[in-house]
C-alpha cells in the first residue's frame, strides 16, 4: 500500500509540473502582441482623488459621428485631447486638437496642468492609449471626459476630416 501512494505522488509531480509551465505558457503568449495591445493589457496606475475631492464623473465612451459633433461645437473651456506621439499627430489629427504623448514620461505632468473641471475630449490612436489616459486623469480627479471609440481608426472608417502637420 505504500508503494502505491509513493507511485501516485511521483506521477503527480509532472502533471503539476505540465500545469504550470502551461500556465506560464499562456501568460506569456498574452503578452505578446503590439504595443498598443500589451499596454493596454497592463493596469495604468492612477493617482487617488484627495480626500474630500468631488467624486469623478464616469467617463463617457463615444461613437465618431457623436465625438464629431460634441467637437464641432464644444463647450467654452473644453480640451480636445490628442494622446498620440507627435509624428502620428502630425500625420493627422482631430482639428483643435491638442496634443500631449500618453507615452512621454511627462505625460502625468503635462495632463496635471490642465483645468480638472473642463471638458476633455480624448483620442488615440485605436482606443487603448486613451483608455489608459482615461483611468490615470480619473484617478487625478478630472470630472469631465468623454473618448472617442476606436479612437482616430475609428474617425477616419467614418470619412470624417482630419488636419495634418
Amino acid at each position: 500500500m505504500g508503494r502505491m501512494n509513493a507511485s501516485r505522488r511521483s506521477s503527480a509531480r509532472p502533471r503539476r509540473l505540465a500545469a504550470g509551465v502551461l500556465a506560464l505558457g499562456v501568460v506569456a503568449l498574452a503578452g505578446c502582441g503590439d504595443d498598443e495591445t500589451a499596454a493596454s493589457a497592463a493596469a495604468p496606475t492612477t493617482a487617488a482623488a484627495p480626500a474630500g475631492a468631488p467624486a469623478a464623473a464616469s467617463p463617457a465612451l463615444v461613437g465618431a459621428s457623436a465625438f464629431q459633433s460634441l467637437v464641432a461645437d464644444p463647450p467654452a473651456g473644453s480640451i480636445v485631447l490628442d494622446v498620440r506621439t507627435p509624428e502620428e499627430f502630425d500625420a493627422g489629427h482631430i482639428a483643435g486638437a491638442t496634443m500631449i504623448d500618453f507615452q512621454a514620461p511627462t505625460f502625468v505632468e503635462q495632463v496635471s496642468e490642465l483645468d480638472r473641471d473642463a471638458p476633455i475630449f480624448l483620442y488615440c490612436r485605436s482606443g487603448n492609449r486613451s483608455a489608459q489616459a482615461v483611468a490615470q486623469m480619473v484617478g487625478l480627479g478630472f470630472t469631465d471626459i468623454t473618448e472617442l471609440d476606436g479612437g482616430i481608426i475609428s474617425w477616419e472608417a467614418a470619412s470624417l476630416p482630419l488636419v495634418t502637420g
